[in-house]
């Protein structure tokens, strides 16, 4: 097997049970880090270092990988998901930058990034993760959305009101859309791909509050932790019980 061959084997075949996957895992980013930060009380700037080590570890193992390995890959993503969460939580509130401007901020990050990304590599396809260059900017792009996620989460729940059921069928109307424009319009597939891929965040962060959050916030109260190890088991499920091919995701370049 060829290096380029290799390197495009490493990222999964993009299907239903892909977009099941990561909305659940990006909903366990939430509710676990919330578990540490609010629950065991070690605050969003020690959460935030103790998941980094835990997202460097699992990327290190990832860009190691020679091919796709369904558990890897997955750790990683969840990895990127806590410590996006708590990162994000840590600017909103600590720093007091606030929710839209936590919100905005991020956003520029997760665009400046993909500009780096296609003016040094041509193409920000993740169709064409053909070399070490490309897979870091993929990792790169994908914290950097799993961050603004949680941000844009709350801004929408909290700071626009829509409140947590209303904010999680806010973004899945959203993603919704963007599937039409998939199938039904000429728009590259790479950014529609991003888009939804950005989107499951906050709606992964909605669905971890309106789990965990009191009854008189709009939530159902339930533990953090007992509801982190419960989507966890799901997704265990998921990776058991699901098809988990690889592939160059399927997107067209465009």
């Amino acid at each position: 097997m060829n290096e380029v061959h290799a390197r495009s084997m490493k990222v999964p075949e993009v299907a239903l049970g892909f977009w099941v996957i990561k909305i659940a895992a990006t909903t366990l980013g939430e509710t676990g880090g919330d578990t540490l930060s609010m629950s065991l009380k070690l605050g969003y700037a020690e959460s935030s270092l103790i998941f980094m080590a835990l997202f460097i570890v699992a990327i290190a193992v990832q860009l190691k990988a020679r091919a796709f390995h369904p558990w890897i890959y997955w750790s990683a993503i969840v990895a990127t998901t806590l410590v996006g969460t708590t990162m994000a939580d840590f600017a909103d509130r600590s720093m007091g930058i606030g929710y839209a401007g936590g919100s905005s901020l991020l956003f520029a990050w997760v665009i400046v990034t993909l500009i780096i990304w296609r003016l040094t590599c041509g193409t920000v396809s993740v169709a064409n993760i053909t070399s070490a260059r490309m897979e870091a900017f993929y990792w790169a792009t994908i914290l950097a959305s799993n961050t603004l996620g949680t941000a844009l989460g709350d801004y929408v729940s909290d700071g626009l009101g829509f409140g947590f059921a209303g904010g999680a069928f806010f973004f899945t109307g959203l993603i919704a859309f963007i599937a039409l424009l998939y199938s039904f319009t000429k728009i590259p597939h790479a950014i529609l791909f991003w888009a939804a891929f950005i989107l499951t965040r906050p709606l992964g962060a909605t669905l971890g509050d309106l789990l965990t959050k009191p009854v008189a916030h709009g939530g159902f109260d339930l533990s953090r932790p007992e509801s982190s190890g419960f989507i966890a088991l799901f997704i265990v499920g998921c990776l058991l019980l699901l098809p988990q091919r690889a592939g160059g995701h399927g997107v067209r370049a465009g």
